[in-house]
């Protein structure tokens, strides 16, 4: 499918975790003229720790800087796992621009900010330590799923289920993370005077409209396995790397956001979360 944009997050090559032959097929079923990468692409957290590389990861980045050699304009937004690139903010490398932050003008005219959002979460600012210490928790939580998925094919089970976004949508602690992320990112982009965000981070893929300013988030490829399109009309979609190229959400104006596919528990944190704090 020919988009005007894709935007990626949190691929985290380089572990044990990233998703790297989803992907390869989520870049083979749609092609682009923009394509952004919102940080945590490569992650030289855990590559500190011990690196992970397959040849399907060495596809991944041979295919991006492919089509920034075949002429897409390819941005990369780097995030806290690959900070490092911040430095070279405004500089190119492979015809690929390194930015900290970007604004975006959609085909219908709407301005959204581009950045990976860790800014906007305290604990990886002000606790590394702690912010640390959850990304191996995390990890493990990944490398277990890993082995529970492989159960569920053996039982022909269908679909896809996630044990780490099963935990995201029952810890109380984890809902209120995400809600307070959201909240602090949606108030910082009323302030600009953009119509809305589109960044990642927090593993937790979303669309949502709140009131003038459409918050979405394009989720990861450790886990969920998500991106975010732009059509020519400027319409956004969440898309998952399981289902049909068609069946996604799309958000057209900030008043009208279709429901998200229900395939899981994480699918969209949303809908149940109000009855969750009130547990």
């Amino acid at each position: 499918m020919q988009v005007r944009s894709i935007f990626i997050s949190d691929v985290h090559l380089g572990t044990r975790g990233c998703q790297a032959e989803r992907l390869l097929d989520f870049l083979r079923d749609y092609d682009s003229e923009n394509l952004f990468l919102i940080g945590d692409i490569i992650d030289f957290w855990a590559m500190n720790r011990g690196i992970h590389w397959t040849a399907a990861q060495n596809t991944v980045v041979q295919k991006i800087l492919r089509r920034a050699r075949h002429g897409q304009h390819v941005m990369l937004i780097p995030g806290n796992h690959d900070e490092a690139l911040r430095e070279y903010d405004g500089i190119s490398f492979g015809d690929i621009v390194v930015c900290r932050e970007h604004i975006h003008v959609a085909a219908d005219g709407r301005r959204y900010l581009l950045l990976h959002g860790d800014e906007f979460d305290q604990v990886t600012r002000y606790h590394r330590w702690l912010a640390v210490l959850g990304d191996l928790g995390y990890n493990l939580l990944v490398r277990v799923n890993a082995s529970l998925s492989r159960l569920r094919r053996l039982l022909r089970r269908p679909g896809y289920w996630s044990l780490a976004g099963y935990a995201k949508s029952r810890v109380k602690r984890a809902v209120s993370f995400i809600f307070d992320f959201e909240d602090s990112v949606i108030r910082a982009v009323r302030e600009r005077g953009l119509d809305g965000v589109i960044c990642g981070h927090i593993h937790s893929a979303a669309i949502r409209p709140l009131g003038d300013v459409v918050y979405v988030n394009c989720g990861d490829w450790v886990d969920s396995c998500s991106a975010i399109v732009e059509h020519h009309d400027g319409r956004l979609e969440l898309v998952r790397a399981w289902q049909p190229v068609a069946a996604a959400v799309t958000a057209t104006r900030p008043s009208a956001v279709s429901p998200a596919p229900t395939l899981e528990p994480t699918d969209h944190l949303q809908g149940g979360l109000a009855q969750l704090n009130s547990q």
